[in-house]
């Protein structure tokens, strides 16, 4: 018995390339970056770079519809899920379920009262209440006006890959209908001061699969995709945009941190991927790989891809475009690769200078016009949680 195919129906995002779908594609079309220094959050930290969405909270507000006093990751989230629901054609009120990824929650205004609490206050206390990092998506639900079930998830850089590929289960198994499915998480000190601590931060725009790579830039930003059973969505005379054609999440297990000298991880996950679709390596078009600019990811996933393929894709790190945008990553991604797809493009990766010694592949570094049928988008997070996901064209 075959199983049911997942369409993509909608997608919605915002990053430090712009505010909707396409601001996303046309930055990277024109080979673009969003890394700069600093414009809208007050972080101590003026000589690193960042992926900062050009916006205000209160320019954030308006777009979103709400009111300013809540946490920007909210904010974030509900900009590109609400341009998802309408890409698929869902209004207010609609009975979706809701997967929702982010890592700091509402961190962002926590910070701000822990500050003065710290100090002997009590001023702002309410700012906390939003701390948890599943409030997030409750806000977003109640927002939304969505009545399905609403589940976060927090698995680190994999987060909203891993969102992705629970809705896919959820609709294959007959247990969800329609799924809106990605992950929002905006810039914050904590995030900040924690990959700083683990040297892992470069203090110029960062060099993804470089030989002279220096670590990462933290970004920020919000991708949702809204999945459903293909023939539903036809039924309801929608046109699919892409297919979620398979997905697998494996753990390295080997360091808190940091993947496996060999990429036993990514290699896992990216061949179970494949497994799942029931593809063969030799017909990826695009890898859009995690691709963070650390000595550690880079090397031990470009490894990892080349145990996979006999000949190496075209492959890219959007990272160095919109930074590492952490939960979002893997769902902002995702919307990359729809509109790959879409528009038979493969984007730049930014700033590479030379190859990593002792392999033999290379990054794609100027975008490009080719026939783009089939991507894999890795997303690789702490502790070794390693996801993949296969997108196509068609089913």
């Amino acid at each position: 018995m075959n199983r049911p195919s997942v369409a993509i129906t909608g997608i919605g995002a915002i990053s430090a390339l712009g505010t909707g779908t396409s601001a996303q594609l046309s930055a990277l079309r024109e080979g673009r970056s969003g890394i700069g220094r600093l414009a809208h959050l007050p972080l101590p930290s003026p000589e690193l770079w960042f992926g900062e969405v050009k916006a205000s909270n209160a320019d954030l507000a308006t777009l979103a519809g709400v009111d300013a006093e809540r946490s920007r990751t909210v904010l974030l989230g509900l900009i590109a899920a609400r341009e998802a629901l309408q890409d698929a054609g869902f209004g207010p009120g609609a009975d979706i379920d809701l997967l929702s990824a982010s890592t700091v929650g509402g961190m962002d205004r926590s910070e701000a009262f822990a500050t003065g609490w710290m100090a002997g206050g009590a001023d702002g206390i309410d700012r906390a209440v939003g701390h948890a990092v599943g409030d997030h998506a409750h806000q977003l639900a109640r927002h939304l006006g969505l009545r399905g079930r609403v589940t976060t998830l927090s698995t680190a850089c994999s987060s909203s890959a891993n969102a992705l590929m629970l809705g896919a289960w959820l609709i294959r198994s007959g247990r969800a209908e329609v799924v809106l499915a990605g992950g929002t998480d905006a810039l914050c000190r904590f995030t900040t001061e924690g990959f700083r601590a683990l040297s892992a931060m470069d203090t110029a725009p960062c060099r993804p699969f470089s030989a002279d790579r220096g670590g990462m830039n933290l970004g920020e930003g919000a991708a949702y995709l809204v999945l459903e059973r293909s023939d539903r969505a036809e039924a309801r005379g929608r046109t699919p945009l892409a297919w979620l054609a398979g997905a697998a999440n494996t753990n390295d297990a080997h360091h808190q941190t940091a993947t496996s000298p060999e990429g036993e991880g990514p290699f896992q996950a990216m061949r179970e991927a494949l497994a799942d679709a029931g593809l063969p390596a030799e017909q990826v078009d695009l890898i859009n790989a995690h691709g963070t600019g650390t000595d550690n990811n880079d090397g031990t996933e470009q490894v990892a891809m080349e145990r996979l393929f006999a000949t190496v894709p075209p492959f890219v790190s959007t990272k160095s475009a919109t930074g590492h945008t952490l939960a979002a990553a893997g769902a902002l991604e995702a919307v990359f690769s729809v509109l790959c797809m879409r528009h038979d493009l493969i984007p730049a990766n930014l700033r590479f200078g030379a190859p990593i010694e002792g392999l033999r592949s290379a990054p794609n570094t100027a975008p490009r016009t080719a026939s783009v049928r089939t991507v894999l988008s890795t997303s690789f997070g702490f502790g070794g949680n390693d996801s993949a996901l296969v997108l196509t064209a068609t089913p």
